[in-house]
C-alpha cells in the first residue's frame, strides 16, 4: 500500500519537478530541487526517486544529497506533504496503531580499492570523449558513478605482460558487483575499434554475472549477454559468457538478435531443453541487441513491452525457434 501511496504523490509532485520523467517501473529522473544540477546546463537531470521494498527513496548523483521521498515531498510542498503523511498513516495502519515512518536505509555502492585510479564517468566534463561515448550508446545517467574510464587497461588489469605496452589503450571499465557491492570483476569496453572490443578480468573465482548488487531475486528475472543491454531492462542480469544453468528456473532469458548465428541457436535450444522462458525477437526488428534498439529510437518501456509479448516456453519456443533461425 505505501508504494502505491508514494506514486500516486510522485506523479502529484511531477508538474513541480524540472525535466521529470519515468525512466521505467519504479524508477523517475528530473533535475534535483536541492542542489538545482547545473547552472551550466538546464539539460542536466541527476535526481532520481527509486523503490526499496515498498517504499520510494531519493538521490541525487551531483550533491549526493540522499533522503526519503516524504522528506522531498516536505520540501517542495509542505502543504501537500500534511496530506501525504496523513494517507499513508491510514493506508499502512488501517485501526488505531501509531504511525511508524521507519524506512529502510539505501544501499549505494561500495568504494573498491581497484577502482580508485580511475575516473568515474560522472566527473568526466560533457565534452570528454569518454563521457561522449556514453551518452551516445543513451545509456541511463543514473549508471554514470559506476561506470570508469580506464586510460591503459591492461596494465590496470595486470594483464599488460600480454600485450606490447604501445598496444595498450583506454577503455570503459564496467564493474561487475555481488550482493554485497564488491568488485568480483570487470568488463573493459573499447571506445574503437581495438580488439577484442569487450575483455572480462576477473578478481575472484565467480561466475561472471553482472547486475547482482541491483538484482532482487524475489522478483522476475530477467537476463541478457551484455551487461550495458541490462542497464535498459527492468530487474536484469547479464551472463557475460557465464553458465545459463546457475540462473534461478523461472528467469526470462534474452539472447542476441542473430537468427544466422550457429551459436545463438545451439543455446537457444539448449535453454528450451532445460524449460526456461525465452525471448525470441519478432521478425520485423532488425537490430543486434537491446542497445540497438535503445539507439534505433526505442525506449526502455517499449523493449520492456517487446520482451513481454515475445517470451515463450516448451514447445512453443521450439515452434517459434523453428520459424526463426536462418540456417
Amino acid at each position: 500500500m505505501s508504494s502505491y501511496i508514494d506514486l500516486k504523490y510522485i506523479m502529484m509532485l511531477s508538474p513541480r519537478l524540472d525535466k521529470f520523467k519515468k525512466v521505467r517501473d519504479n524508477l523517475f529522473n528530473f533535475r534535483c530541487p536541492y542542489c538545482g544540477d547545473s547552472q551550466k546546463s538546464r539539460s542536466k537531470a541527476r535526481g532520481y526517486f527509486y523503490r526499496k521494498k515498498n517504499d520510494f527513496f531519493f538521490r541525487c548523483h551531483n550533491c549526493a544529497k540522499g533522503t526519503t521521498f516524504g522528506k522531498v515531498l516536505e520540501y517542495v510542498d509542505a502543504e501537500t506533504y500534511k496530506q501525504y503523511a496523513m494517507e499513508r498513516w491510514r493506508g499502512d495502519a488501517p485501526n488505531t496503531k501509531e504511525p511508524e515512518f521507519n524506512f529502510t536505509a539505501p544501499k549505494f555502492k561500495k568504494k573498491d580499492p581497484k577502482l580508485e585510479s580511475l575516473t568515474p564517468i560522472n566527473k568526466l566534463n560533457t565534452d570528454h570523449p569518454a563521457r561522449q561515448f556514453v551518452e551516445s550508446r543513451q545509456i541511463p545517467e543514473e549508471f554514470y558513478s559506476d561506470l570508469y574510464l580506464c586510460s591503459k587497461f591492461f596494465e590496470w588489469a595486470k594483464i599488460g605482460t600480454l600485450v606490447p605496452r604501445r598496444q595498450d589503450h583506454p577503455r570503459l571499465v564496467i564493474p561487475f558487483r555481488d550482493e554485497t557491492g564488491e568488485v568480483f570483476a570487470a568488463q573493459g569496453r573499447a571506445f574503437g575499434k581495438e580488439t577484442p572490443k569487450y575483455l572480462t578480468v576477473k578478481f575472484q573465482d565467480k561466475p561472471k554475472i553482472f547486475g547482482l548488487d541491483r538484482a532482487d531475486l524475489s522478483r522476475k528475472i530477467h537476463v541478457v549477454e551484455g551487461p550495458i543491454d541490462s542497464l535498459f531492462v527492468d530487474n536484469c542480469l547479464a551472463m557475460a559468457g557465464a553458465d545459463f544453468g546457475s540462473l534461478p528456473e523461472d528467469a526470462t532469458i534474452i539472447l542476441d538478435n542473430e537468427p544466422r548465428s550457429k551459436e545463438i541457436i545451439r543455446r537457444m535450444e539448449n535453454l528450451i531443453k532445460n524449460n526456461y522462458e525465452l525471448v525470441i525477437w519478432p521478425d520485423s526488428i532488425p537490430h543486434k541487441d537491446i542497445n540497438d534498439m535503445i539507439l534505433a529510437g526505442m525506449t526502455s518501456e517499449d523493449v520492456q513491452e517487446l520482451i513481454k509479448q515475445n517470451t515463450y516456453n516448451g514447445l512453443q519456443a521450439t515452434a517459434r525457434l523453428s520459424a526463426w533461425k536462418r540456417i
